[in-house]
Parts: structure tokens; C-alpha cells; sequence
């Protein structure tokens, strides 16, 4: 019989595996089925990840994975950026042993990418982030609210994050670990305030997310060199129906 917490927790880590995609929704039937529980321990889960800003409900939805706005995006990735950019300037210098961890970890990002595992590339490239925050501080409190900000803005990456820019995103984890190898902490945390900051170029979320003209844009764009462009910057979000495993 699962426990809230275990509920709560499996939702999470399917949400940044990519599973469970922004806007699915989440029954509690199914889920009380699936873990031999009631729908009270079920909505006690639930609860729990509102609260935590993951899932929201409505009298027509029902509960599901929130769709975060373009301003909630921005507000969730300079909240990471605080966050993590402060955990390093708190840091007088890295373990070696730390070092090989983080090393290990942008190696299986890499490994993800080349095989095009997008579930797991995109688990892994939020994860590293709260790797980090864990080996250099070893705060739960503080890694478990990290974990859930990732969360968030892997909601955002989901949808609009190409290969080309997942593969970026690595390399620019590898040149982090290189700076912490290398005991120039100002570095790193330069080299993550510029990782972090460039969400927006990595992504491209729409402005306005809710244009019903965006699709038809994006398919007018041209594609030859010099063609006057339309007024418009992303490729439409694309629907993800996640699944618990």
C-alpha cells in the first residue's frame, strides 16, 4: 500500500523524467488503484504537490500538472539561478570525489543524448542541478526545494527544448565541473549564472502560448536565407500524454 509521500514522490520524479508532461492530468482513481490506497491518501499526495506549486486542480480538469506562463517560467528559473549561483559561493573548494560524481553524471547525460532518450536525457540534465546543490552542501532542505523548482522549469524544457540545445545545455554542466576541478569558484559560478540565464535562448517559449494563429506561423515561417521572417519566435508546444512507471 503506497504512503502519500511515496505518491508524491513518484509524481515528481515522472514529472522530471518527462513522464507526466505539463497539463496531464492525473486521476485519483487510477492512482488509488495503482498503489492500493485510497483516493484520501491519494488526494493527501496531491495536496502536497500543490502545495509545493507541481499540480493544480480545477471543477472541470480535475487535478493535473500545472502549465507554467512564461512569466511563472522566468520567476522559476531566476529563483534556480539565486539559489544555486549563492550554494557556490559558499564553497571554499570541491572534493575530488565530488568532482568524479558530477563528471559521472554529465557523462550519462551525454550517453542520453547520443541515444535519444529524451526521458531520461531531460531527468538527468535537471538533475545535475540538484546533484550539485546536494554534493557541495549536503542541505536536505535546501536540495528538496531545489528539486522541486527543476521540476518546474523541466515542465518548460519538455515542451520546447531541441536535442541541439540538450547537447548545450551538457556541455555548458561539463565546463561548470571543469571550473570546480579546477578550484576557480568564480568561475564556476559565472559559468552557471550564464548557464542558467540563458534559458530563455535555449527553449524559446512562446510569448503567448494561448495564440491560436501559432501553429499556422511557425508552418508559414520561410526557410530560405533572406525571406522577410513573421513575427514570431517558437515552435508551438507539442502535447505529451506522461505515464507512471
Amino acid at each position: 500500500m503506497g504512503s502519500s509521500s511515496e505518491i508524491a514522490q513518484r509524481i515528481l520524479h515522472s514529472v522530471l523524467a518527462g513522464k507526466l508532461g505539463a497539463g496531464d492530468r492525473i486521476g485519483e482513481q487510477p492512482l488509488a488503484t495503482l498503489f492500493d490506497c485510497s483516493r484520501t491518501v491519494v488526494r493527501e499526495a496531491l495536496t502536497e504537490l500543490a502545495v509545493r506549486g507541481l499540480v493544480a486542480s480545477s471543477a472541470r480538469r480535475g487535478w493535473y500538472v500545472v502549465e507554467l506562463t512564461p512569466e511563472q517560467a522566468r520567476q522559476a528559473f531566476e529563483a534556480r539561478e539565486l539559489i544555486e549561483t549563492s550554494v557556490l559561493r559558499r564553497v571554499q573548494a570541491v572534493a575530488p570525489a565530488t568532482v568524479k560524481r558530477l563528471r559521472a553524471h554529465v557523462e550519462r547525460q551525454e550517453e542520453a543524448i547520443r541515444e535519444d532518450d529524451a526521458g531520461l536525457r531531460s531527468f538527468l540534465l535537471g538533475d545535475f542541478h540538484v546533484c550539485l546543490a546536494e554534493c557541495l552542501l549536503g542541505n536536505a532542505m535546501l536540495t528538496e526545494a531545489l528539486r522541486d523548482l527543476t521540476a518546474r522549469t523541466m515542465l518548460v524544457a519538455m515542451r520546447h527544448q531541441s536535442p541541439r540545445e540538450a547537447m548545450r545545455s551538457c556541455a555548458e554542466h561539463a565546463q561548470i565541473v571543469a571550473a570546480l576541478e579546477a578550484g576557480d569558484m568564480a568561475l564556476a559560478e559565472q559559468r552557471l549564472a550564464d548557464h542558467l540565464g540563458s534559458w530563455q535562448s535555449k527553449l524559446h517559449v512562446p510569448e503567448n502560448p494561448s495564440d491560436p494563429l501559432d501553429q499556422l506561423r511557425q508552418a508559414l515561417e520561410p526557410v530560405h536565407p533572406g525571406a522577410p521572417r513573421t513575427s514570431s519566435s517558437s515552435r508551438p508546444p507539442s502535447t505529451l500524454t506522461g505515464t507512471l512507471q
